[in-house]
């Protein structure tokens, strides 16, 4: 549906007096997932592991697979994003936190993999073996080096060096491996060199040095053992893990987006429900006129063309597009607005194409085969919020209900996650937020359980699976040829139903 005729300034509603609307309504039905099914075509297809799956995130991320998890409190922190960029996606740090929790989150999926660690972590050498157990504990890091005043090496200590070791008062020379048995290599030491190195002593880290003997990196065995085990892993120029960060358009984003950045981000994602605003485009701008463009910029949520062309024109790198198909977004009951999604997929896809820029389709997924459907209609890849909250990767504790095992999940705009929101901004715990913030919230999103998953690998793997085997019926090796060929059918209310199990019992 078009929105109503507007009437323009100065005209006679603006000067009180009543008018007459015309309500203007488009040709066709707005239409989602479960409307519509692809036509199968000839295929030589003779396996479907011999399609690609590979796509883009934005201007400059490629991935593996066409997954991004979603920057919601209750689906994506490091852990997910790790997971996610491990096997070829990418996540989303949601903003519900300080920004120098945020900033860390980032930090531990830039430092969970690299080719090189350009900035190991360090100890002085009159720390104590208590300095490093917490630091260990922090960070989430298996070894330190110990380096002087001028940064020089002096020793190493792990993680199994003060496992069984009582004196957390002793200074760290009492459990380290010193100077004179440490094994160094040379800043710029190839990886196959590399690799001999620590195979032949039989060490699991390797100290890069600079001309005068300072530390200038560390190659550890478990980096090339993750880049073995994961050869499809979405990571930048340096083998680091990448990972993208929302930030918001209320004042203290630029503070948020500079630390960011400052802790490694490969892109922000400028996160706001009506993306095509005033507020979304001044973001937009001032970020790009402080941070320059080195790094990508993703913004949404839009479900017009001429939404996406406006983004597009303020220096956007991708466009998230979706607005009320989340499972646990109310958005179209409270305002009555929105677009069925794969309507405004379809819209906003000849916009994107045309600028280069890739579009993610966010919401709705509730299976595979939604998946194909999102590519088919012009998406390069989809956000997931519910179908991941589940799973062990997610924030969150397990909660158990009659026997079963849950998750929360809740939508941001609903009212728990502002009320989260303001006592992170306030830094206060939620129960000080004054009852009437309570009241002030109009809730766009509900809190809801979802049964827990395990691992995210698994239902990665199965929403993969099934984008090959859709890619296969469509005859089609890459989703640029299924977005090519795709031709959709309408079906109807029977359709439907035939679609699934019917006339057994389950």
């Amino acid at each position: 549906m078009d929105i109503l005729d507007r009437p323009a300034a100065g005209s006679a509603a603006l000067n009180g007096a009543s008018i007459a609307p015309t309500l203007r309504l488009r040709p066709d039905a707005a239409l989602t997932f479960d409307d519509v099914l692809l036509v199968p075509r000839y295929s030589e297809v003779r396996s479907r592991s011999q399609a690609t799956t590979r796509t883009r995130f934005s201007r400059r991320i490629e991935l593996a697979i066409p997954i991004v998890s979603s920057n919601m409190d209750t689906v994506t922190e490091s852990e997910m994003a790790i997971a996610l960029a491990r096997a070829g996606g990418i996540g989303v740090i949601h903003r519900f936190l300080t920004i120098h929790r945020q900033a860390d989150e980032v930090r531990r999926v830039k430092r969970s993999q690299a080719t090189v660690v350009k900035t190991p972590f360090t100890l002085k050498g009159d720390a104590t073996v208590g300095d490093a157990r917490a630091m260990m504990g922090e960070d989430g890091v298996g070894g330190l080096i110990v380096i002087d005043g001028e940064r020089r090496p002096i020793g190493i200590v792990t993680r199994r060096d003060i496992m069984f070791f009582d004196d957390d008062g002793a200074t760290i020379d009492a459990v380290m491996t010193p100077r004179d048995r440490l094994i160094t290599a040379p800043e710029g030491t190839p990886i196959a060199d590399a690799r001999r190195l620590l195979d032949a002593h039989r060490i699991e880290k390797l100290p890069l040095l600079d001309a005068d003997g300072r530390l200038a990196g560390l190659i550890t065995a478990k980096d090339l053992e993750h880049r073995a085990m994961f050869p499809d892993a979405t990571i930048d120029p340096t083998g680091s893990l990448r990972v993208a960060a929302a930030v918001g358009v209320r004042p203290g984003f630029l503070e948020r987006a500079e630390q960011l950045l400052h802790a490694g981000a490969d892109a922000l994602v400028i996160d706001i429900a009506h993306g095509d605003s005033v507020m979304a485009v001044d973001a937009a701008r001032e970020l790009r006129r402080t941070f320059g463009d080195n790094w990508d910029m993703v913004i949404g949520n839009v479900a017009t063309a001429a939404g996406t062309a406006r983004l597009i024109d303020v220096g956007a790198d991708g466009i998230k597009v979706g607005i009320g198909p989340g499972s646990i977004c109310v958005t179209r009951i409270v305002t009555g607005f929105g677009v069925p999604q794969l309507s405004a997929i379809a819209e906003c896809a000849p916009v994107t194409a045309a600028a280069g820029v890739p579009m993610v389709a966010d919401g709705g997924i509730k299976a595979a085969g939604d998946v194909v459907k999102a590519l088919a209609a012009g998406a390069q890849c989809v956000m997931i919020g519910s179908l991941l909250a589940g799973t062990r990767e997610s924030p969150g504790m397990v909660v158990v209900r009659g026997g079963r095992r849950y998750k929360v999940t809740r939508g941001m705009a609903s009212l728990e996650a502002n009320i989260a929101l303001q006592a992170t901004e306030r830094q206060l715990p939620a129960a000080q937020i004054p009852k009437k913030e309570y009241e002030r919230v109009v809730p766009e999103g509900v809190e809801a359980r979802v049964p827990y998953r395990g691992p995210v690998d698994s239902i990665l793997y199965q929403l993969v699976g099934g984008l090959r085997s859709g890619l296969s019926y469509a005859g089609a090796w890459t989703i640029e040829e299924l977005q090519a060929t795709a031709e959709f059918v309408r079906i109807s209310p029977a359709g439907q139903r035939e679609s699934g199990p019917h006339d057994v019992d389950l």
